[in-house]
């Protein structure tokens, strides 16, 4: 950590204090550095509020576990850290245990368990309290528990403090919550934010927001002496994909791939499977559960590689990890900064390779869409909620305004930090304040992120230092040449693949349909249905097939119109069918199925089961019948708990259908129309499993994206 000394006096004494703690923390080796001292000072004796920009493993947890130790030891109240990867801390979290620190959180995993936390924090029994930016603005947490950690509070820490600003490459709208909590919070609570990843903009931007005077502002160099950083530019998907399959085995120790979307991530991780390499595929859609066995697989290495979008990014510490690889250059310098800094931490050498493509822009500019609506959309929202009279769900929003789901959240919760709406028991409800459309800061923020893109673009074009660029792209004043990259040692590696390895990946590419992953991984909290941890091996489904994704520029146009909420029902059309052939002849399945089975459908009777009977008529196979639906419809929900919940009893099985099922001599085909989280199929295949079925293969027309 650091070889600076302790001084004499009662300032000595403190020092010696917080190194013993760390000791504690972190090993019996491990001494502070000066600027960690110089922030614990200003902290537990100053009281001041602080921002620290630091390299990621610069040691930016111990400087507020040492301080919490030494606050709690003199009679604060408890730490109060606001983090997005609650997940991610896990071994932050062990290790402060260890260190006598003790630390709960209270995020969207752990609902059963809230009010226990919250009478241990009453008592007194809670050092850290970790709590995830969405419950800031859940409506209990933020009018009854909010104020009493603003009241009660012996620091607060803002984790990943770059997602407060605008200009940050990775801003939150949950974060500016923050700003409410600052300013309840007693001048002599200190406040320490922390990132890895600001440049002077996004600096002096956080700085004002933590809402106190003369905040101190801890910026050290940015160099990290293991990453040798290259770029290999290759003419196209196929060969990028082929390129990485035959050089993943020289790519040192365990590491991680990026991808700019999730498709890309499951894509890459089926082929790269079927090369023979033990990996997976993790992204923000991917269930709790499976993520943090995915990420435990990882450190104890027995993947070689996540495939991952940013989902897997701030707070992952895996200190030996050895490589970093980005299938698509990331919108900016600064983000691709953040993701590289995971790996060489713990080793002396890290390979870090980008692999550009052209398709890059394109899918920049879908996210470029994504921004702050325009002033139409949202005068629409506020006199859709004003006329209401009652709080509207998103749910209920959603027909009514032109923005996907996503969008809508995001929008409405800018809209809840600028005071014109509020969130509350239902959904959302107008406040009736004022409230101006600040069209200049969203395109200044809109020319900030065009600017970063073409930063993004000089970086993999540049001739010089790679480092030296990325660290002067964070305004780092110490930025020069590392002597480690490609264009400082002049070798790049080969950019040649071979004819076969270019074919496999072509054909990858090029298969139709899209494969769908089976749940594998119970959501937590589902005592109550008997079911948690791993789904059993004979209950599972086995991967499956759709037609295409409703986020698709190809199918998902037809999709997304034969699927749309209120379209009429009616039989699957020709060309349609002609392709959902197309997928069940390229379906490389180990055993022919045996019969087939539909999903019992209230609004798409007609398409699913005709669908389904037209498969079996041409396949020449028998349709065995349907899982009929049950009780109520089923609400769709995007929590998987929740949704897992409304569908264990939504479906029956049948006795006679289960009869021929269990005389089914081989795999049972399961036809539905879509499936968005999963859990539909994976009941409805425990349902089959159960009732003899040897093996379910889903097939289905639309996944999400």
């Amino acid at each position: 950590m650091g070889t600076g000394e302790p001084n004499d006096g009662p300032e000595g004494d403190l020092r010696e204090e917080a190194e013993r703690c760390l000791r504690a923390l972190a090993g019996e080796h491990a001494r502070l550095r000066d600027d960690q001292w110089t922030a614990i000072r200003a902290l537990v004796v100053e009281r001041r509020r602080a921002l620290v920009v630091q390299r990621t493993g610069w040691g930016k947890s111990a400087v507020y576990f040492v301080a919490t130790r030494l606050l709690r030891d003199r009679g604060a109240g408890p730490t109060v850290i606001v983090s997005p990867l609650l997940a991610l801390m896990r071994n932050q979290i062990d290790a402060a245990e260890r260190a006598g620190i003790r630390a709960r959180t209270v995020n969207s995993a752990n609902v059963d368990a809230w009010h226990e936390v919250y009478a241990e924090v009453e008592a007194g029994a809670v050092d850290v309290l970790l709590v995830s930016p969405e419950r800031l603005n859940n409506p209990d947490f933020r009018d009854n528990v909010l104020p009493d950690l603003a009241r009660g509070a012996g620091l607060v820490v803002v984790d990943e403090a770059h997602c407060i600003s605008d200009w940050g490459h990775d801003f939150r709208p949950d974060y500016r919550r923050l700003r409410t909590l600052l300013g309840e919070l007693a001048p002599d609570v200190p406040v320490l934010a922390t990132t890895a990843t600001a440049n002077a903009r996004v600096t002096r931007d956080v700085a004002e927001q933590l809402a106190g005077a003369d905040p101190l502002v801890l910026r050290g160099p940015l160099e990290r002496e293991s990453l040798r950083l290259a770029v290999v530019r290759l003419p196209d998907a196929e060969r990028r994909l082929a390129w990485l399959a035959e050089r993943l085995d020289e790519l040192p120790g365990s590491g991680i791939v990026y991808t700019l979307t999730v498709a890309a991530a499951h894509e890459i991780a089926a082929f790269l499977r079927d090369r023979g390499y033990e990996v997976a595929a993790y992204s923000g859609q991917t269930e709790q559960a499976e993520r943090l066995q995915a990420e435990r697989d990882l450190l104890d290495n027995k993947l070689k590689a996540l495939v991952a979008t940013s989902a897997l990014g701030m707070g992952y510490d895996k200190p030996d990890l050895g490589f970093i690889v980005h299938m698509g250059a990331p919108q900016s310098p600064v983000a691709y900064y953040q993701q590289i800094g995971r790996a060489g931490r713990g080793v002396e050498r890290a390979e870090v390779i980008l692999l550009p493509g052209p398709e890059d822009r394109d899918i920049w500019a879908y996210f470029a869409s994504l921004a702050f609506p325009p002033e139409p959309v949202v005068r629409t929202t506020l006199e859709v909620l004003a006329d209401a009279g009652r709080p509207l769900s998103t749910g209920a929003l959603e027909p009514r305004v032109d923005l996907n789901r996503g969008r809508l959240e995001m929008m409405l919760k800018v809209l809840d930090v600028d005071g014109a709406v509020r969130r509350v028991k239902g959904g959302w409800v107008g406040t009736g304040h004022e409230w101006s459309y600040d069209a200049d800061r969203y395109a200044r923020v809109a020319a900030a992120r065009a600017a970063e893109q073409r930063a993004m673009l000089d970086y993999i074009a540049t001739g010089s230092c790679r480092m030296e660029f990325l660290r002067a792209g964070l305004d780092d004043p110490a930025a020069r040449p590392c002597g480690r990259c490609d264009n400082c040692t002049g070798r790049h590696w080969p950019a040649e693949v071979s004819g076969a390895s270019a074919e496999q990946a072509r054909e990858r590419l090029r298969r139709p349909g899209v494969e769908v992953a089976p749940r594998r991984m119970w959501p937590t909290g589902m005592s109550d249905l008997g079911v948690s941890g791993r789904i059993p091996a004979d209950r599972l489904a086995e991967p499956g097939r759709a037609l295409g994704r409703l986020t698709d520029i190809g199918w998902g146009n037809r999709l997304r119109t034969l699927l749309a909420e209120g379209a009429p029902d009616g039989p699957v059309p020709d060309d349609l069918f002609g392709a959902v052939v197309e997928v069940l002849a390229a379906w490389n399945w180990a055993e022919r199925p045996a019969g087939v089975v539909t999903v019992g459908s209230r609004t798409r009777p007609e398409l699913v089961t005709g669908l389904g009977r037209r498969i079996a008529q041409l396949g020449r196979l028998p349709y065995l019948g349907e899982l009929e639906p049950a009780g109520p419809a089923v609400p769709r929900r995007h929590n998987s708990a929740q949704r897992l919940r409304s569908v264990w009893s939504a479906l029956t099985l049948p006795a006679e259908l289960a009869e021929t099922v269990a005389a089914a001599p081989g795999p049972i085909l399961l036809v539905d129309d879509r499936t968005e989280t999963g859990w539909t199929l994976t009941v409805a295949a425990r349902l089959l499993r159960e009732a003899g079925a040897p093996a379910v293969l889903p097939l289905v027309l639309a996944v999400p994206n």
